[in-house]
């Protein structure tokens, strides 16, 4: 699928998120998400906006409450049509930090591990998983993030599994993209 492919994927479907369509691009780390998000942004026609969930991670253990956050600071308030608030990681400071806002868009690419939860399934428009090979995803993640990720690879992964279980994401999908 192309980035245009996609483009036209998320334009086809209607908005959910009061007038924003909510694509969740989802998958294991080094799949490319990131990169595909900044391209589909660049390829659809209407208003974006990207959240990186690489911002809002509590810490290395906080994949399996990211969910929650999202559900609880970002989707009421988009879903009545407002911009909404989400406080970012401070990786350096092992803390909660700044805050970033989140504007009323045509469409809100959320990226990152767990980006899709059964909790505001209702509000998603389009879920795209994204796939590449386990030892192509290693590289990519270690090359990208060296030895900050290396120690918390295992127990990253471990997580992943978990919660990618638990929302049944690959399973969902609308969309699977090969990266």
């Amino acid at each position: 699928m192309t980035p245009d492919d996609l483009a036209a994927a998320v334009a086809a479907r209607p908005p959910r998120l009061g007038p924003t369509r909510l694509v969740c691009l989802d998958g294991r780390a080094g799949s490319g998400k990131t990169t595909l998000a900044t391209v589909l942004a660049a390829a659809y026609a209407g208003s974006t906006a990207i959240v990186h969930l690489d911002d809002l991670y509590e810490g290395w253990s906080g994949l399996p409450t990211i969910a929650d956050r999202i559900g609880r600071e970002l989707i009421p308030p988009l879903a009545g049509g407002r911009s909404a608030s989400i406080r970012r990681w401070d990786w350096a400071a092992d803390q909660l930090g700044s805050p970033l806002t989140v504007p009323v868009v045509d469409a809100l690419i959320l990226e990152g591990v767990g980006s899709y939860a059964r909790g505001y399934e209702e509000y998603v428009s389009l879920l795209v998983w994204v796939d590449a090979p386990a030892d192509v995803r290693k590289r990519r993640a270690l090359t990208r993030d060296g030895d900050v990720f290396a120690p918390y690879w295992d127990q990253w992964a471990a997580d992943e599994a978990r919660v990618l279980a638990r929302e049944g994401t690959r399973d969902r999908a609308d969309v699977v993209v090969d990266a």
